[in-house]
């Protein structure tokens, strides 16, 4: 559940044109020109690169991709892998940001899930009937030396 909080967390925001300082979460949306050039080395249908910008040079941004989303959907997970693109391959610029919003309605919604188990008895560790002491399942019986 932790792991859907910090995802819900965040929001790619556009960035209206402006590039983020190097080290900053991005995402790029690719055109058609930059599908064709990028198309051998990422695949031919990426629709947006995500990753943290490394640097931008000449023209030229350095990404350490974490994910490529593809235009009918899907999305590939990448570890990191540094891929250079050209400014004139990007059509926006989105900037990974805290949503504030997303997170309280996140947080609300994963303890009101942990209310309604504890409520319906789904987590364990209490009695199966309340106030009934457990029978013994054991069955013993001692027996007399001769």
């Amino acid at each position: 559940m932790a792991s859907v909080l910090l995802v819900g967390c965040y929001t790619l925001q556009p960035t209206g044109g402006v590039v983020p300082v190097n080290g900053t979460e991005v995402a790029f949306d690719i055109t058609d020109a930059g599908r064709v050039a990028l198309g051998g080395s990422m695949g031919p249908e990426i629709s947006q690169i995500e990753g943290r910008l490394v640097s931008k040079d000449n023209g030229e941004y350095d990404v350490a991709v974490t994910a490529v989303r593809l235009l009918r959907g899907g999305e590939q997970v990448w570890r990191g892998e540094r891929v250079h693109v050209k400014q004139e391959h990007v059509s926006m610029i989105y900037e990974k940001r805290f949503s504030k919003g997303r997170t309280i309605a996140l947080s609300a919604a994963g303890i009101g899930a942990v209310a309604i188990m504890a409520s319906q008895g789904i987590i364990g560790g209490g009695q199966a009937e309340p106030g009934k002491a457990p029978g013994d399942t054991s069955h013993t019986s001692r027996g007399r030396k001769p």
